[in-house]
Parts: structure tokens; sequence; C-alpha cells
């Protein structure tokens, strides 16, 4: 939404904006409650969901969150919960061009310079999963994006 406005602005410069140009905002605004509902959905799940995520992970491969003899597994819950509470966000702003610039990028160099590319694709496949069950078909279809976006941005090697 926030680059949607920036692109208004650049593209309307010196004149006003016609319908088609301002449909983004009608549309918006016709998911904006559904858009509220979900941040709070995710917010007041957000503990639940990180543990189900956690849980699945470890029944299928309880060596994942181990690196170098390390157990990793407090930093991969600081890190779910960071891009859960983004992806929150991008649901209720629909702006994913500002996610992809102020979290992905920057943290899929971070993931991929740790080699952190395999727990990635499961912790975000799995969370695909999970977060399906805790929302409707229709609210789903608002977040499934953003999720799919995580699972390829962090997931996918170089």
């Amino acid at each position: 939404m926030l680059s949607q406005f920036n692109r208004l602005a650049l593209d309307s410069d010196g004149r006003y904006a016609n319908d088609l140009e301002l449909r983004f905002i009608e549309e918006y605004l016709q998911s904006y409650q559904m858009r509220i509902n979900i941040y709070k959905k995710l917010q007041d799940a957000e503990q639940k969901i990180v543990q189900q995520v956690y849980n699945k992970l470890r029944a299928q491969d309880p060596s994942l969150l181990i690196s170098k003899q390390q157990d990793m597994t407090a930093k991969w819950k600081r890190d779910t919960i960071r891009v859960l509470r983004y992806s929150a966000v991008t649901v209720l702003t629909d702006d994913t061009a500002t996610f992809q610039e102020r979290l992905l990028l920057w943290f899929q160099t971070i993931m991929r310079a740790f080699g952190a590319q395999r727990s990635c694709e499961m912790t975000y496949t799995v969370m695909q999963d999970v977060i399906q069950q805790h929302f409707t078909p229709e609210e789903y279809s608002y977040i499934a994006p953003v999720l799919d976006l995580n699972r390829t941005a962090l997931g996918t090697a170089a």
C-alpha cells in the first residue's frame, strides 16, 4: 500500500489521479476490516503458531536447529517471530514491496551467509500448514502470498 501510494504520487505528479489509478485505494478499503482481523488473530496466536511450527520441525528432523554442536532454537524462535510479525504488518498494509525491501532481502543475505536455507525452507513450509489451520480459507488467502514469499526468499538457495 505504501509503495503504491509512492508510485501514485510519482505517476500523477502535477495532475489529478484518474479512477483507474485510485482503484487500489478502494480495494484496500474494502479489505481493511479483514486485514485488521487477520493482524489481530496473528498477534493473538503468535506464540501458539511458533510453538506448533517448532514441534513439527523437531518431529521431522530433531537435528535441524543444531549447528556446529550448538542448539540454535532460541535464535530460530526470535527470527521466526520477527518474520511472522513483519508478515502480519505486510498483510495489514498490503505492501509486499516494502516487506521485501525492509526485511526479506537483508534477512535472506544473512540466512544464506549462515547456510540456513534448509531450515528456513522447512520452517516456512510448516508455517504455511500451521497458519492455515488457524484461519478461514478467505483469511488465509490474504496471508498465503506473504508466507509463500517468506519461504521462497529465505528457503531457496542462491
